[in-house]
């Protein structure tokens, strides 16, 4: 990262904490008071969009609670129309879409766009990474958050965390897994590294977009899917079509959301504005967290005690597999680009530092008292 990219950041208050919005050219823009109460300022009416149907509420639904807070704290002065996946732009095209002015923002997964730069992949998750908690910490308290608003400068754009889905589990099969041997040319639906890793075990890795993943296993494309945990996958229905579930989701153990801003926009904000967006933004990333927590393990329980699914634990020659080729892929991507190289060596010292600790001190509770009340079969 240069020295001028850094002080571009510094300017624009990208660092721990700082979450925000942007209008794009064209926005309708009015004197408004605050008469409802909230802060003074311009009406503006914006359009947000994202990458998931409404369908799956809590992410989905991260959009909303973004706007009514914003809209809340301004007292109606300022307003986020939110969309849902494939209204205005494809789901997987939500980055170009705010890039190109499309739209004024957008939540997506950074992983969804490392064609444009591989170390976007760190915004979201890569296999074998941190928990939500450090993987949040890294990029509020260990600089992830500058580096990555570095290479999203170069597309015009900011980014901050907005929400997150926790640990998510490791997919849906129709038919068990038995060793590393049984990958060999199984078809699935897995996005980002994970799906990188998997192609060099032997699947035959698609990229699908969230609406379409359905359809695709239903009617035989894939034999396999990942999608997010037993909150989401219960209400999508993949539990109908393939019985066996596995865990963990060793791709994605702690997963963030971003919001993508047009950086132009973001700059003709009003100070007070952003700091409403910050404060928005940093509710929304703690409700949607919060929100799975209380929602996966009662689904969870539905799904094996009332729809018949199966809980796998991956064998241990793929989890051995999968660690031994992550590993090496994200340190081949750091050898072939500078800038992955600066995110990865940053990301990596965090984890390097977070695991240790927690596998001497949460590890060893969580070994101790989870047992004493059940186990993931939630029988």
């Amino acid at each position: 990262m240069t020295i001028k990219r850094r002080e571009f950041l510094k300017k624009a208050g990208a660092g721990a904490g700082v979450v925000a919005l942007g209008a794009c050219a064209g926005d309708e823009t009015s004197s408004g008071t605050g008469a409802t109460g909230g802060i003074s300022g311009p009406r503006v009416n914006w359009r947000l969009t994202g990458s998931f149907p409404p369908s799956t509420d809590i992410l989905y639904g991260s959009g909303v609670r973004l706007a009514e807070r914003v809209s809340e704290m301004t007292g109606g002065n300022f307003n986020i129309r939110v969309f849902a996946a494939g209204e205005i732009v494809p789901p997987l095209q939500v980055m170009d879409g705010v890039m190109q002015s499309t739209i004024q923002c957008g939540i997506t997964p950074g992983y969804y766009y490392t064609g444009k730069h591989p170390a976007l992949a760190f915004d979201t998750a890569v296999p074998f990474g941190m928990s939500s908690r450090h993987q949040i910490a890294w990029m509020y308290h260990g600089g992830g958050l500058d580096l990555l608003n570095a290479i999203y400068s170069d597309f015009g754009l900011i980014t901050f965390p907005v929400s997150s889905t926790g640990a998510q589990m490791g997919g849906w099969f129709r038919e068990p897994i038995g060793g590393l041997s049984d990958l060999a040319g199984l078809r699935m639906r897995i996005p980002g590294f994970g799906g990188e890793i998997m192609s060099r075990m032997g699947v035959t890795v698609q990229v699908i977009a969230p609406a379409e993943v359905y359809p695709a296993l239903e009617r035989g494309a894939v034999d396999a899917i990942e999608w997010v945990g037993p909150h989401d996958d219960e209400r999508l229905g993949f539990h109908q079509i393939a019985k066996n579930y596995y865990y963990p989701g060793w791709w994605e153990p702690g997963v963030t959301m971003s919001l993508l801003v047009n950086r132009a926009a973001y700059d003709e904000l009003p100070a007070a504005y952003q700091a409403v967006l910050r404060t928005a933004c940093g509710e929304t990333l703690s409700h949607t967290l919060s929100s799975y927590d209380a929602a996966n393990p009662v689904a969870l329980r539905r799904l094996v005690q009332e729809h018949g699914v199966t809980l796998q634990e991956y064998p241990e020659d793929v989890l051995e597999a999968a660690w031994t080729e992550s590993n090496a892929y994200l340190a081949e991507q750091a050898a072939d680009n500078a800038g992955f190289n600066e995110v990865y060596q940053s990301w990596k010292t965090y984890r390097d530092l977070s695991f240790p600790y927690a596998a001497g001190n949460e590890l060893s509770y969580a070994r101790f008292a989870f047992p004493k009340i059940g186990n993931i079969d939630m029988g």
